[in-house]
């Protein structure tokens, strides 16, 4: 997949341009729809599929306290680069983007710089300045300026519509299988692992520390059970996220005890997927209480792992 950050380095406009755009915020099961459409419309019709997003998301700009992402821009690339799209074109979000007008967006980027050609979009979607391109705009330049508009309908799991606000809603409660199910795959923190307190070690059961943000997503406090990904191998684990109240701590932070596992990974990068959350962060009266409670966790942290290798969600092997 080829990577635009900079329209400037867009030297001509791609061959027979197909594409969809939007902020694409948690590469969830709706947004697949839209990239396997245009990757199977632009292979039918021998173009390039392209997918048009922005960084930061609009609203970190224009509404900073207003929204939590679910990915980062690293972890939609990814994503983004699995669908099979050819080109991805980053725009650079600021309120001068956000001043342009629809139309002007319409012919000097997506139609004169990008080439587009045929547009796919959700039924929701609009850009522009107060968002005055609408579907109705749309369709309307599309039958004028000759690129047919492609609107995607809503999908629903489970009676439930996949949108990245009903997942943010599902990841703030804790709700890991049903995030799984809008996802299409485990809700995943990711980060450096941090030096801790040792406390883990003392306790008898390591962990790898992630610092995590408050103006990120954050995950509802409690234990969970995870999968760990790291130097290509995946292992079953625990992670606490919260406060650690037993020992009074007031950073947030993810403690991971990996199972099976005995390296030196500080400054190292982790990736943890939630697969179910266990019980919320309660204080213990001291260390004794706190080890029996962890025994427990493990115990029901294997049996939840032993059935996702079952329905083949996770691998079989590290």
């Amino acid at each position: 997949m080829e990577i635009y950050t900079d329209l400037k380095d867009i030297k001509a406009p791609f061959p027979h341009a197909h594409v969809t755009i939007g902020n694409f915020d948690g590469v969830h099961l709706g947004h697949k729809v839209l990239f396997d459409t245009v990757v199977e419309r632009a292979r039918v019709h021998k173009g390039t599929s392209v997918a048009v997003t922005f960084s930061p998301h609009p609203l970190k700009v224009l509404s900073p306290n207003g929204i939590r992402l679910i990915s980062t821009t690293n972890q939609k690339i990814e994503l983004i680069e699995k669908s099979g799209i050819d080109v991805l074109v980053i725009i650079p979000f600021s309120r001068e983007v956000a001043a342009v007008t629809a139309m002007d967006f319409l012919d000097h980027v997506l139609i004169d710089t990008i080439g587009m050609q045929y547009l796919v979009v959700g039924y929701d979607y609009a850009l522009g300045k107060g968002r005055q391109g609408n579907i109705t705009f749309l369709k309307e330049q599309g039958e004028k300026k000759g690129f047919p508009v492609q609107v995607v309908e809503a999908q629903y799991v489970g009676g439930e519509i996949v949108s990245s606000s009903k997942i943010r809603e599902l990841v703030a409660a804790g709700r890991m299988r049903d995030v799984h199910k809008l996802l299409g795959r485990f809700y995943q923190i990711r980060g450096l692992v941090q030096p801790g307190h040792q406390r883990g070690r003392k306790l008898g059961f390591p962990t790898a520390n992630l610092c995590i943000s408050e103006e990120d997503l954050c995950p509802k406090t409690g234990v969970y059970v995870t999968q760990v990904l790291y130097g290509g191998k995946q292992y079953g684990g625990i992670s606490n996220i919260g406060y650690n109240p037993t020992f009074g701590q007031n950073k947030l932070i993810a403690e991971t005890h990996i199972f099976d596992f005995n390296a030196d990974i500080y400054g190292r990068p982790l990736k943890i997927n939630l697969l179910r959350h266990l019980r919320a962060e309660i204080a213990f009266d001291g260390p004794d209480s706190l080890i029996r409670q962890i025994s427990k966790d493990i115990a029901v942290a294997h049996k939840v792992l032993a059935k996702a290798r079952e329905k083949k969600l996770i691998a079989h092997h590290s």
